[in-house]
C-alpha cells in the first residue's frame, strides 16, 4: 500500500475502505438489528446503501457541520458556563461552611448575575491558563 507524502492512503483508497465499511454496517443493520433497520434486495440493495451512505457523508455532511455551527457555539458556550457556574456554586458552599465573621460570599442577580459571574470567571481563569503556559 503506497502512501502520499503527507503520510494518508491515497484518496481513492480512502474512498473504498469508507464504501466497503458503510456497506458492511448496512449489512450489519439489516442483519443483527432488524427491528429497527429493514433492506431488502439482496447483496445488491446493501451495495446501493453504502454508496449512498459514502456519499451522503462526503457531500451532505460537510454542508451540515457548517449549517448548524451557530447550535454548535452555542451548546459549547452554554456546557462551559454550566460546568463554571458548578464551580461557582461549589465555592459558594464551601464559603458558607465557613466562619460569617471572616468572610461571606453571594451571588446576587438571579439566573442572569449567575451567568455573568461564571462568563467573567471562566474567562478569567482561560486567560490565567493560557499567561501560564
Amino acid at each position: 500500500m503506497s502512501e502520499t507524502s503527507t503520510g494518508r492512503a491515497p484518496l481513492p483508497l480512502i474512498l473504498i475502505i469508507k464504501f466497503v465499511l458503510n456497506v458492511a454496517m448496512a449489512w450489519f443493520l439489516a442483519t443483527q438489528l432488524d427491528q429497527y433497520f429493514q433492506l431488502t434486495g439482496g447483496l445488491g440493495a446493501y451495495v446501493v446503501v453504502g454508496a449512498l451512505l459514502t456519499l451522503m457523508n462526503m457531500i451532505v455532511r460537510p454542508l451540515l457541520h457548517i449549517i448548524t455551527l451557530p447550535l454548535k457555539l452555542f451548546a459549547t458556550l452554554a456546557a462551559v458556563i454550566i460546568v463554571q457556574a458548578g464551580f461557582v456554586q461549589l465555592t459558594v458552599m464551601i464559603v458558607r461552611k465557613m466562619d460569617p465573621a471572616v468572610l461571606t460570599l453571594e451571588i446576587f442577580g438571579g439566573l442572569w448575575g449567575w451567568i455573568v459571574v461564571a462568563v467573567i470567571l471562566g474567562f478569567g481563569n482561560w486567560l490565567i491558563k493560557v499567561a501560564l503556559k
